[in-house]
């Protein structure tokens, strides 16, 4: 492909320019180097709005079949990769439209009637935001099977539950993997809810005002799987909060991973070793024979900062934005660019360390009652077996633990007698809660830890997601 002439402006603009561009002035205005990633997107637009050309009598019929061959044979160039990209030409657009016209003369030429590159690049990202969404999804949905059949598995076996990362009651693996299962379904959610609301097609704004051409919006938008036209130009052209979203969603998202990131790098410490991740998602020193670093999960918990900033950077760029279209918006793409490919590596690493994990259940099940955890338990039975009013319960088991402790023992080792020199209606009934079992078990209400409940929510996450993968 020819560059545009060392002594003249961009063949594609330069009727207006009679010189080129400073050297300077051609790097910060070139965006090929990260907009190239768009070419799909363009050539299917470009399809849909030549068909449509054609259709309203706009342009011949043969010069649509035309288009339409030459931009078959420039997505076939791109994929191989034949295609010489030329940073003179600045952006995709005009890559593909300048070969098009190479390719097939005049014919290429009448593409860009009744078009602007402002509703084309807007027409772009908005199918590449949607195929992004689509694939992340995917990827988000094998994350949430990968936890789910964990959980099954894990639906019985106690670990300590935390607050404050302190010792508060007996949970069960199954029940704390499953809480991502249901954070990762409202990412999921967010991302569904910003493809229904970036789904509206720009094509037909053109650069801002609309065209004078008698085109057929609702064809275009048909055509690339638009749900109607954007119904106001100037927003058509403007509006990035498509991408914003987008990036909102992520962000939340790879805090989630984040989360999760850091209770595994904290669980596979020795500190706690409750759980170990084999040599496929851990590291070694270079110093230090005996480390086995849980570096994928760091990198994961280190993802988040990145599509936050990602999410900052968007914001900062729009918020002060006249309209309709500045030079600025080219900056929309790198953040959300990367962000994505943030977000699909982090899901990727997060799917095959679910199923990596091998947790120590004895391990666990030791610590479950550690730090007088079952506390709760004997408050609970103070209230509904002796009729203590909770606060007072709460008072009286609080001079039990502190009994315990100076004993150093826990409580289900406490004797009887010493509970009864606190309050002396306790029976020896009350031992038959204490256990980390026991605690499991009662833990019935909607949503509790009780092993039952967490297997059938298990199940049902498991068959809700399997028919998901069958569509």
């Amino acid at each position: 492909m020819p560059n545009a002439s060392a002594s003249g402006a961009n063949p594609q603009w330069g009727g207006r320019f009679s010189a080129a561009p400073d050297r300077v002035m051609a790097a910060i205005n070139a965006s090929i180097g990260f907009d190239r990633q768009l070419w799909r997107q363009d050539i299917a637009g470009s399809r849909a709005h030549a068909a449509m050309l054609a259709h309203c009598g706009i342009i011949a019929r043969e010069d649509e079949q035309a288009i339409a061959g030459g931009l078959d044979a420039i997505a076939a160039e791109i994929a191989d990769g034949r295609f010489v990209f030329d940073p003179a030409l600045e952006d995709i657009h005009m890559n593909i439209e300048a070969r098009l016209a190479e390719r097939v003369g005049e014919a290429g030429k009448r593409l860009h009637t009744a078009r602007s590159r402002n509703d084309q690049v807007a027409t772009d990202f908005r199918l590449w935001v949607r195929d992004a969404i689509d694939g992340l999804d995917a990827q988000a949905r094998e994350l949430m099977a990968a936890l789910a059949d964990r959980a099954a598995e894990h639906a019985a076996d106690p670990m300590p539950g935390l607050t404050h990362l302190q010792p508060a009651q007996p949970v069960t693996l199954g029940h704390h993997l499953l809480a991502y299962v249901e954070m990762i379904a409202r990412d999921r959610g967010r991302l569904a809810d910003c493809r229904r609301r970036l789904n509206e097609c720009p094509l037909g704004a053109a650069a801002l005002a609309g065209t004078s051409f008698p085109i057929d919006r609702a064809m275009t938008a048909r055509a690339l799987g638009f749900d109607r036209p954007a119904a106001n130009s100037l927003d058509a052209v403007s509006d990035r909060d498509f991408a914003l979203e987008f990036l909102a969603a992520l962000a939340l998202l790879a805090s989630h991973l984040s989360r999760f990131a850091e209770e595994i790098v904290l669980w596979t410490s020795p500190a706690f070793g409750f759980l170990r991740l084999s040599d496929a998602f851990t590291t070694g020193s270079s110093i230090m024979p005996q480390k086995r670093n849980p570096d994928a999960a760091e990198l994961v918990r280190a993802k988040s900062g990145r599509i936050t900033g990602a999410l900052v950077a968007l914001l900062t760029v729009m918020k002060a934005l006249p309209l309709a279209y500045g030079k600025d918006m080219q900056e929309d793409k790198e953040p959300v660019f990367d962000a994505a490919a943030a977000a699909a590596l982090a899901l990727a690493a997060m799917a095959g360390m679910a199923r990596d994990l091998r947790p120590d259940r004895a391990r666990m099940a030791a610590m479950a009652g550690a730090g007088y955890a079952t506390a709760t338990d004997l408050a609970d039975w103070l209230v509904r077996v002796l009729g203590l009013p909770f606060r007072s319960a709460h008072h009286v088991t609080g001079r039990i633990v502190a009994a315990a402790e100076a004993r150093g023992c826990d409580l289900a080792a406490l004797p009887l007698a010493a509970m009864q020199e606190v309050e002396p209606q306790i029976t020896a009934a009350v031992f038959e809660v204490l256990s980390v079992a026991a605690s499991l078990a009662s833990r019935r209400s909607e949503g509790g830890t009780a092993p039952a409940l967490v297997a059938a929510r298990a199940a049902i996450w498991r068959e809700r997601l399997a028919g998901e993968g069958g569509r």
